[in-house]
Formats: structure tokens, sequence, C-alpha cells
């Protein structure tokens, strides 16, 4: 899939509507990588290029037809995920959770938060846009329409103001059973509840980069108390 930005989002929710406590604690840690090395690690570029540079995880597109894939794997439900990024050329990128046993949706993805220039954007893939039969009912025409009414509740969008080049944001994700939470820079800035993102297993987590770069670093993963 060449698009970075996959979701096809209804309505989106209101500011008011995110809830300004944190929706999760953090508990036990599952992953923490501040990148002080020069190889990838645990992180696995299933679709070029990934690298670590200079205390930093980079993402640049190399193939025409998708962006770059880097994941972790961890066994995962209820999470807070932290990081920081920097687009370097990119105006954007999504960050994806996934479990690869699972064929009800489109690559096994479960829900994700695409950052855009001016929007982040929340999406329960499981229940939406990747689920299988959605997935292929957007590939014609005729019947978009029907397809749209399957997706009402499954996705969010969020204005964050523009996001500048070569300047480094702070990110926190909080999944809780059927909710999204996402801070960015300190403030609450989107929220999704729906039924896909409460999926038992979470098996990996993974950032997709089209276009130029996006710079990562300090990623965290703790399980929610």
């Amino acid at each position: 899939m060449k698009c970075l930005f996959v979701l096809c989002l209804a309505a989106g929710v209101a500011a008011a509507e995110i809830p300004s406590d944190p929706i999760a604690q953090k508990g036990e840690p599952i992953l923490a990588d501040d990148f002080e090395r020069k190889e990838l690690g645990d992180w696995k570029p299933l679709i070029p290029t990934f690298t670590v540079e200079d205390g930093a995880l980079k993402g640049v597109q190399t193939r025409e037809d998708h962006g770059a894939v880097g994941r972790v794997y961890r066994a995962m439900k209820n999470v807070v995920v932290e990081f920081k990024f920097q687009l370097v050329g990119s105006t954007g990128f999504n960050a994806v959770f996934d479990d690869q046993k699972f064929k009800g949706s489109h690559a096994g993805h479960i829900c994700r938060v695409a950052f855009a220039p001016t929007q982040i954007r929340l999406g329960d893939d499981k229940e939406g846009v990747m689920r299988n039969d959605i997935y292929e009912m957007r590939k014609d025409p005729a019947r978009k329409k029907e397809a749209d009414k399957l997706l009402e509740g499954r996705g969010t969008s969020m204005n964050i103001g523009k996001l500048e080049q070569g300047k480094w944001h702070q990110v926190v994700i909080e999944l809780k059973e059927d909710e999204m939470r996402v801070v960015m820079d300190g403030k609450p800035s989107g929220y999704l509840k729906s039924p896909g993102i409460a999926h038992e297993t979470k098996s990996s987590f993974h950032f997709t980069v089209n276009g130029k770069g996006v710079l990562f670093d300090d990623v965290r993963i703790w399980s929610a108390r």
C-alpha cells in the first residue's frame, strides 16, 4: 500500500472529549531503547530502509510501492508507549500495533496513530479500514458508501498545528481495553474508543515512514496497570 495515511475517518472527536487525565498508568517495562549504538538491535526492517545514526532510529522510504517499516516484536495488550520523533524530510508517519497471527485484518493490523502535517489520526484497523471485508470493499468505487457506513466510529482525527521539520516532538500513546489516547508535547491530542483496540494480543509495534526521513528516539513501552 503506497499511501502513508490509510485511515478513512468519520467526523473528528471534539477536543473537549479527549480525557485530560491518563487512561492507563505505567506498569512493568516491556521495551526501552535509546539507540546509543550502530546496529538496529531488536528492530526488524521489514520494508527498507531503517538505520541507527547518531543515537536515533532513522526511517527513509526507499521502495516506491510502500513506506519503510521498522518493527519490534513484543507481546502486549494494554500499554503505555512513549517516543520522540523529528521530521527530516518526511511530512509524517504511522505508529502501528499489529498481531501477526490474526488473520481477520490486512497484515494483522490492529490499531494505529497516523501523524500528518497538521493532524493526528487514530484508527481501529481491526474493525475499520484494514478489516478484510472492508479492505476489499474499498477497492470497488461502487461499494464506497457501503464501506463508509461500516467505518463510522472506527477512526478520528484532531488538528495539532503544523509539524515543523527538524524539531523534536514527544508522544505518549495509551491503550486500555477499547480506548486509545494520545498526548503530544504534553497536550492531550487525540482519543478513540472502538472495539478493535481491545484485541487480546498485540504482538508487535512498528513505525511506517514515507518520504525522505523521520528520526525516532527514546522509545519506551510499559504494560499498563
